[in-house]
């Protein structure tokens, strides 16, 4: 399956924290859309693997995403090294997209910067020919993303864009709530985290509150790129 634009996420409810929004932004205007997780999420305070991929197929279902995988890295030790770039490049080559959405370059958590790193450097390996990946027994062919961006995350990042997701937000919050062992459910026992409190949740909502009075609109998800954006026509900024 080609798709669109392709996600990655170190943990499972990554994408749907950083970039939800835009994901439904984009399925609702006919694109294809798929996430990959690169762990289970095993080393989280709250939940267990299980409750993760059951929680990651409730939200895919919510978000109407064309596919979700899972790589298995290892949460917490994986590394940006040849074996894991090559595992990055094949889902690169197998679903050949357009645009890839990525953790960002740094973060509280140190998985998230050294995901972001490790898809940066999987999308150019992906486009060099004399890279040979092999997947369900046959070559894959070369492929380079025109376009790599990298979702904010919990510390502020400055974006260079930042896409207007009113519509979407109230889908955004069901996805993040279909991780429900995670975030703040008074139905769900389990240790206080960083991220089960009340005040973690209303921060999400902050900062796409934020975003959006940037742009004039009421709520959007910012992006930064490594590289200069151009655009065709001026008209089309806000």
């Amino acid at each position: 399956m080609k798709l669109d634009l392709l996600v990655f996420a170190v943990h499972p409810d990554d994408a749907e924290l950083g970039c939800s929004g835009t994901i439904l932004k984009h399925i609702a205007a006919g694109k294809k859309v798929g996430i990959v997780d690169f762990t289970r999420g095993e080393l989280g305070t709250r939940g267990t693997e299980m409750t993760r991929e059951e929680e990651a197929a409730d939200s895919a279902k919510v978000l109407g995403l064309h596919t979700r995988e899972n790589l298995g890295f290892r949460d917490g030790f994986f590394k940006n090294d040849e074996a894991h770039q090559l595992e990055v490049v094949k889902m690169i080559r197998k679903y050949q997209p357009e645009i890839v959405l990525s953790n960002a370059l740094h973060d509280r958590h140190p998985d998230h910067g050294r995901a972001g790193d490790l898809v940066y450097d999987a999308c150019f390996l992906a486009g060099l020919p004399k890279i040979v990946t092999v997947l369900d027994g046959a070559d894959q062919t070369a492929h380079r993303p025109r376009l790599l961006l990298q979702y904010i995350q919990d510390r502020y990042i400055e974006p260079d864009i930042i896409i207007d997701i009113t519509p979407f937000i109230n889908t955004k919050i069901e996805s993040i709530k279909a991780f429900k062992t995670q975030f703040y459910n008074p139905d769900v026992d389990g240790q206080e985290t960083y991220i089960s409190s009340p005040e973690f949740f209303e921060s999400i909502i902050g900062r796409a509150r934020e975003y959006g009075k940037s742009i004039g609109a009421t709520y959007g998800e910012g992006f930064t790129c490594r590289k200069l954006l151009g655009v065709d026509d001026l008209f089309q900024l806000r």
